[in-house]
């Protein structure tokens, strides 16, 4: 088995027959903010005609640095056999068919199938609308030689189905950051840099829970970080590491990782070939690159890959000024007529949100009043929640039709935002569901977690406490993710803590641990 690396997420798999190309993603996203690090526009000939007919295509999930449409689109065979994730709706489906795409394999959760003589892939799936608007998937490829990981940024609590398959040799694993937390609220430099020093923890936590979990034999740093070479941006590229950002590059995770004694992990750039058989593995990368140089000239090396691409970045921008200047459209009605309907359906979710939402652009003001259910003209209303929002780039989103706010827009980070307590991932499950069957699947989750009626009969011991074994966040397994600190107990799956003294969340309301010390 062979797999190189395309950039990001990107690999090309070749096992058996088969040629799997995975999340191929290429042309920058999120509004010209997020570029591919280390750049991947400049691949030999030869793998560039083997990504461009692949036997078979995988997307793990709907965002845009795995879901490059504009690539796919020009670039890649519509011969290829699509293995498709068993999630709830068809929207993948859906969108690679308006691509062109005819031929799909529906998998089903984590069962195994055969696409040739040689070679079985599984697709694991987590389907909350946390996890994006179908949710996201890990493909497990296995042929006589190896068996490979491509876990990207899905964040499964279940690691006995990616176990069950058999012993793992490459893991390939995000540990960077995919959000805009905390560099786009508004507070002051020191809190956010602290904040963002406790998320680069979280992720890495969250990731070396995985890579012990899953004992690969050698683990891949992937899917991430991006980088950003929009001046108005680079300040969120980790260079030196005192950087407000959450984005460090797959050196420092290395790093991490040989501290706790794993020598055989692998550093891949875009072109590096990783060959795997039962004795060895092989990596081989391009010798045109002096790589060490990426990452210990780090912002000479941005710097250069700025300039390449700056005619391409001022076209960019020069779009959404066109689409602003075009004749006026009325946001506030356009708004009202989109979400209102949305939010007719959606009163548990609302009332999981619980505040007013203030959208600010220079020339509007827009008040998402949840309590009741409408869309108005901000007059000094309260509200618990604001975004400051470019005014040409509000009108791109509603323009288009964006049923998915964090992939179209707050991805690019070209925001800023303000909350009056923690933070509530109903609003963002609210602007993650802007359509009829994403609201209703978003308006089901809410009340399934809302309602409180889990099972917390199944207990564990960690330390000195007996608690549920169930996060009550996304049932993640504390045997395996909680990590105690004091009198605060974190689950490292997606970073949520509780005070121990009384169980209560210390991210969101109405999330209580049940725990108890253990008796003498």
């Amino acid at each position: 088995m062979r797999a190189t690396s395309l950039g990001h997420a990107g690999i090309l798999i070749e096992s058996g027959n088969s040629r799997i190309l995975c999340d191929p993603w290429f042309v920058p996203a999120f509004f010209g903010s997020w570029f591919v690090f280390p750049r991947n526009d400049q691949l030999d000939i030869e793998l560039v005609a083997k990504i461009e007919s692949p036997t078979h295509l995988y997307i793990s999930h709907i965002h845009g640095d795995h879901f490059d449409e504009a690539f796919l689109a020009n670039h890649v065979t519509r011969e290829a056999t699509v293995l498709l994730p068993d999630f709830p709706s068809r929207e993948l489906e859906q969108r690679l068919s308006s691509l062109g795409f005819t031929k799909f394999v529906k998998t089903e959760n984590g069962k195994e199938i055969a696409i040739d003589s040689e070679t079985k892939i599984a697709i694991h799936v987590e389907t909350s609308i946390t996890d994006g608007p179908g949710g996201d998937s890990a493909l497990v490829v296995s042929d006589k030689t190896a068996r490979l990981v491509n876990q990207n940024d899905c964040r499964t609590g279940n690691l006995d189905a990616l176990r069950s398959h058999g012993p793992i040799d490459l893991h390939w694993l995000q540990y960077s950051g995919a959000i805009w937390y905390p560099m786009v609220y508004e507070q002051d430099p020191t809190t956010t840099l602290n904040l963002a020093r406790a998320k680069v923890e979280s992720q890495f936590a969250r990731a070396i829970k995985y890579v012990e979990s899953l004992d690969a034999r050698a683990v891949v740093p992937s899917a991430g970080p991006p980088c950003f070479l929009d001046e108005d941006l680079f300040h969120l590229n980790m260079i030196t590491g005192n950087e407000i950002s959450i984005f460090p590059d797959q050196t420092k995770f290395l790093e991490r990782l040989s501290a706790l004694g794993r020598e055989n992990d692998i550093l891949a750039i875009p072109g590096t070939a990783i060959d795997i058989s039962a004795k060895k593995i092989t990596v081989s990368s391009p010798n045109n690159i002096d790589i060490p140089d990426i990452f210990a000239n780090k912002e000479n090396y941005l710097r250069q890959y700025q300039a390449d691409w700056s005619a391409w970045l001022g076209a960019e921008k020069a779009k959404w000024s066109s689409a602003s200047s075009n004749a006026q459209s009325d946001l506030l009605g356009a708004i009202q007529a989109w979400f209102e309907p949305l939010l007719d359906l959606a009163p548990a979710l609302r009332a999981g949100i619980g505040a007013n939402c203030l959208i600010r652009t220079r020339e509007l003001q827009i008040l998402i009043d949840f309590e009741n259910g409408k869309v108005t003209e901000f007059s000094d209303q309260s509200f618990g929640f604001r975004f400051d929002i470019p005014h040409e780039l509000l009108k791109t989103v509603v323009d288009q039709r964006a049923v998915d706010w964090s992939n179209s827009f707050f991805l690019s980070c070209r925001f800023t935002a303000w909350r009056s307590g923690e933070f509530n991932e109903y609003l963002y499950n609210f602007f993650k569901s802007l359509s009829v069957e994403r609201m209703t699947r978003a308006e089901h989750e809410a009340t399934e977690r809302l309602s409180f009626n889990k099972d917390l009969s199944d207990e564990i011991e960690i330390g000195d406490y007996v608690m549920q074994r169930k996060c009550p966040h996304r049932q993640a397994d504390l045997s395996v993710f909680g990590e105690i600190n004091g009198n605060t107990l974190t689950c490292s799956l997606h970073g949520w803590r509780f005070d121990l003294t009384d169980g209560h969340c210390l991210n969101a309301e109405n999330r209580p641990l049940q725990v108890r010390k253990k008796t003498k």
